[in-house]
């Protein structure tokens, strides 16, 4: 009797596991689905401060050229982020102006996101950077918060020890998907 009803369990079981695993098969794959993503051209505000920063003096100009996206795929996100800061030549250089000319590469972040946390309409990305100009180095830490909207979106990086407060001008947008995770 008990090896009958031994083998009962173990065919109660393989029935058990075959179902278990029929519902993984047919359960449909996680769909990947965007957490964050914009672009445009922003303001830093203060710009390089009230110390300046390296030949600049303070409160000098930087525009920086923000792109990013963010996707989620079950529970693993992945994305990029780029930000090329941009102010005009420094004081003293040949054919310095300070004028309104852009077109000195201050500094260029490019990194991979790994991580995504959505609060309201605002999304902090995470992730590691190669970072060229001022704070550079290889495979550091990033950490970057945007705000959903157009003109008046913020985006703070954090990168190398510094932050950067940085303000979305015309032209740029930003979405942050629904809901908060």
């Amino acid at each position: 009797m008990n090896k009958l009803l031994l083998r009962f369990h173990q065919k109660l079981a393989v029935v058990g596991l075959l179902f278990c695993m029929a519902a993984l098969v047919a359960a449909p794959l996680a769909a990947q689905t965007t957490v964050a993503r914009g672009a445009g051209t922003t303001i830093i505000e203060g710009g390089t401060g009230s110390t300046g920063l390296g030949p600049y003096g303070p409160f000098t100009p930087v525009l920086t050229t923000v792109a990013f996206h963010a996707e989620r795929n079950g529970r693993t996100i992945t994305g990029s982020f780029n930000c090329l800061a941009r102010a005009p030549e420094p004081p003293g250089s040949t054919g310095a102006s300070q004028s309104a000319l852009f077109d000195v590469n201050v500094m260029n972040v490019v990194g991979q996101i790994t991580g995504a946390v959505v609060h309201g309409d605002k999304a902090t990305l995470t992730g590691t950077a190669t970072v060229t100009g001022v704070g550079a180095g290889t495979n550091l830490p990033f950490t970057v918060t945007v705000q959903k909207g157009g003109a008046g979106a913020t985006v703070v990086l954090k990168v190398s020890g510094l932050t950067f407060q940085e303000i979305l001008l015309d032209g740029g947008h930003i979405e942050i998907e629904d809901g908060e995770r």
